[in-house]
């Protein structure tokens, strides 16, 4: 047999149960308070002492709600999400890195939040991550650019717009980064855009992938558009990661609405939703960090262990994560999609 006919396998195995809806709410909860927290205006977080020593019940009379909050939250809880090798969303992300040629084995993520307060700290965490022979694959032709080199002088280029007309052009519009998506084994990155609403989806010179919830009566197959040169992963609604999302969603609005506390029944109707909200209000006392770490041993824990291997087979890798395993299912489309 050639090394042509050699097809790369994903297996994944499962090591704990699947979680409960409590445990699957309480993991999104997580990220969703952390990025209403870094959306706080720098001047208000410091008067209330910095962000490790803001208290839970001190956000709701901080925050201020905005039009972009959800969307805020989304990158954190997409980000997470792949932390946590929660198979909803990686399942995508690994049929998006591999129309993007990314190879590795490792799928990670890296939270950029150039807007965001806390931004510099971020930065610091990324640059942890990356090597100095950490790549940055962009979609065109020409050498990958040098990741870690440039993360900074990019994050600047948000904040100030002069300096974006410094950048190489290859990578010119990755100031508008929310994440960079990539395998670190390989160091192999790309960068990455999400938008709550997929009508805002825009690509860049330095985008390659486009996360977005799934579109009504659309194909949820992760697909490439030419157009903006982006490959486009959607997330599903039922029975997963965006159904999830918009009920932890609720369960922090209604909470912080409710001064904090939980909220009546009518408000949460659900009862995993109050039993969620019960967490948080047992514990607005704490620093937000601290909450943060103490939910953590209730939330969904990581399900899956990943190996690689190889098998003469000709088949997507889509076929192979729904049949080699036996525990992944194929990435469901909606009736009637191709």
């Amino acid at each position: 047999m050639s090394q042509a006919d050699q097809l790369s396998l994903r297996l994944e195995f499962q090591e704990n149960p699947v979680a409960d809806e409590v445990s699957a709410v309480t993991a999104v909860v997580r990220p969703i308070l952390r990025g209403i927290l870094y959306s706080l205006k720098a001047e208000v977080v410091a008067e209330a002492g910095g962000l490790d020593k803001l208290k839970l019940f001190m956000l709701p009379r901080l925050r201020r709600p905005g039009d972009g909050d959800v969307g805020i939250c989304f990158e954190y809880a997409v980000h997470d999400a792949i932390a946590r090798q929660d198979t909803m969303v990686t399942e995508r992300v690994f049929d998006a890195l591999h129309l993007c040629k990314v190879p590795g084995a490792r799928i990670a993520s890296i939270l950029f939040g150039a807007e965001k307060t806390g931004a510099v700290g971020l930065i610091n965490t990324a640059k942890e991550v990356l090597t100095d022979e950490s790549e940055l694959l962009y979609g065109t032709k020409g050498r990958p650019a040098k990741l870690k080199r440039h993360i900074t002088s990019v994050a600047a280029a948000f904040k100030r717009p002069s300096l974006r007309e410094e950048l190489p052009e290859s990578i010119s519009g990755l100031w508008k980064a929310d994440l960079f998506t990539g395998c670190s084994d390989s160091q192999k990155w790309i960068g990455t855009t999400l938008k709550i609403n997929r009508q805002h989806l825009e690509g860049a010179r330095g985008l390659r992938l486009g996360i977005v919830p799934c579109a009504e009566g659309e194909s949820d197959a992760v697909t490439l558009d030419l157009a903006r040169n982006l490959v486009i992963c959607p997330l599903p609604y039922d029975r997963s990661f965006m159904q999830v999302f918009y009920l932890a969603w609720e369960v922090v609005v209604q909470f912080l609405t409710a001064d904090a506390k939980c909220p009546r029944e009518v408000s949460l109707p659900r009862p995993p939703s109050r039993q969620v909200a019960r967490y948080l209000e047992d514990r607005r006392n704490f620093s937000i960090s601290d909450v943060l770490e103490a939910l953590e041993p209730l939330a969904q824990p990581k399900l899956l262990r990943t190996e690689e291997g190889s098998a003469g087979i000709i088949a997507s890798s889509r076929e192979v994560l729904g049949t080699t395993t036996g525990l992944l299912a194929p990435i469901p489309s909606k009736t009637g999609a191709n």
